[in-house]
């Protein structure tokens, strides 16, 4: 945040500053300050020298202003914190270490009636407004037994109050049961269909970058899927527009880096979703929903080979894992454009998604136990050696084929 102050010609203050997973998000009151900071999307590098992307757009009012506390609830919390009871004292000045343990029912704030859910980002805000002001070399901060279900708001600290050592989150589980694990069968022999009939071998290498492109990709940790991209690769999403109420579409988490130019009418905003470098794209594909591929729904097209060039695209479904849509079946196409790299492997230098609901009989056959008989238009099956697909073994950091 400094580097983008110091480099906007408007000086301004972010309002609301927090992470969505690893994107930075903040507000500014002003058009002219946007404008600003559009002006240097791309200009400024982190720490391992990538160019960060600046992406503006108009917002309605942040809770945290529009359900801003008023002046007396922020004195009433304010001496709820720093007061000491019979039992207890919620400062013990000696281990600096704040206790706002069960803050809701604390005896003053239910008495003047003012309502503090930390859980709600201007409550949240407000708590750490005084932690920073009243309580700037904290050490220890008590946060049990506060139904906090969610982190955004808290991670305002780190920059806030950068003393604390010790953080106590203890008790706020939800209630609810976690999801069972997923477990990947690297065991299983997947196949997957194809339509064109080009060298065995290459072939082959699809199949398995496939299979091994999507255990990744599946398995949580997407940042491995560094070594499978060229450093100056690029990767662009669409998705069906939907012009009447995108919000309310279950593909929404993917409508705010969708590319589709035809209803794209900012020529810079089509140019920043266009994601350059191997960093930005495994960025950009970690922020998507979690997913489970449907590895025998896929259909494999080989449309060029060449000494220098691969292009292939695979159809297929998966579902969503985790979210607000959790359980969804979409369907998907993907074009691959790939290099040779060495011993066999390849790398990926052009990559395009395209995501959209799956139909109902898509839904329905989808991660089916039976697996499909391959269709194709050349060939009559499979070779065995190709429905025998050796089974997965490599470094989640490398795409060695």
């Amino acid at each position: 945040m400094d580097s983008i102050q110091s480099h906007c010609s408007i000086p301004f203050t972010p309002v609301d500053f927090h992470y969505v997973k690893n994107k930075a998000q903040f507000f500014v009151q002003d058009a002219s300050i946007a404008s600003a900071l559009k002006d240097i999307s791309y200009k400024i590098c982190d720490q391992e020298n990538r160019k960060i992307a600046i992406f503006v757009n108009m917002s309605a009012v942040p809770y945290s202003v529009r359900d801003k506390l008023e002046p007396e609830e922020m004195e009433q919390l304010k001496l709820a914190m720093c007061k000491r009871y019979d039992e207890y004292k919620r400062y013990d000045a000696s281990q600096k270490a704040l206790d706002l343990q069960l803050l809701r029912y604390d005896p003053d704030l239910v008495r003047c009636d003012v309502d503090i859910i930390l859980n709600r980002r201007n409550c949240m805000a407000a708590t750490l407004q005084i932690i920073e002001k009243d309580f700037p070399e904290l050490l220890s901060l008590n946060l049990h037994n506060n139904r906090l279900y969610r982190l955004d708001g808290l991670s305002d600290i780190i920059q806030m109050v950068p003393t604390v050592k010790i953080l106590n989150l203890s008790k706020n589980e939800d209630g609810q049961d976690l999801l069972p694990p997923i477990a990947v069968d690297i065991d299983r022999h997947y196949l997957i269909k194809e339509k064109y009939k080009g060298s065995d071998v290459m072939k082959t290498q699809v199949l398995q970058f496939l299979q091994q492109y999507y255990l990744i990709y599946d398995s949580g940790d997407r940042q491995s899927l560094l070594g499978a991209y060229h450093d100056e690769a690029c990767f662009s999403l669409t998705v069906p527009y939907i012009q009447d109420s995108p919000t309310t579409s279950s593909l929404f988490e993917y409508f705010k880096d969708a590319r589709n130019i035809k209803n794209l009418q900012d020529s810079s905003l089509c140019f920043q979703l266009l994601k350059r470098t191997k960093h930005d794209i495994v960025s950009s594909l970690s922020v998507f929903p979690k997913t489970q591929h449907d590895l025998n729904s896929f259909l494999v097209d080989m449309w060029l080979e060449s000494e220098s060039l691969l292009f292939f695209c695979v159809n297929g479904v998966f579902k969503e894992v985790e979210g607000r849509s959790q359980g969804s079946v979409r369907a998907f196409t993907r074009t691959f454009i790939t290099t040779p790299a060495s011993d066999s492997s390849m790398f990926i230098v052009n990559d395009e998604l395209f995501v959209r609901d799956a139909t109902p009989n898509e839904t329905q056959s989808a991660f089916s136990t039976q697996v499909p008989t391959p269709s194709c238009s050349t060939c009559p099956t499979l070779s065995q050696e190709q429905q025998e697909i050796v089974q997965i073994s490599f470094s989640l950091s490398q795409m060695s084929l």
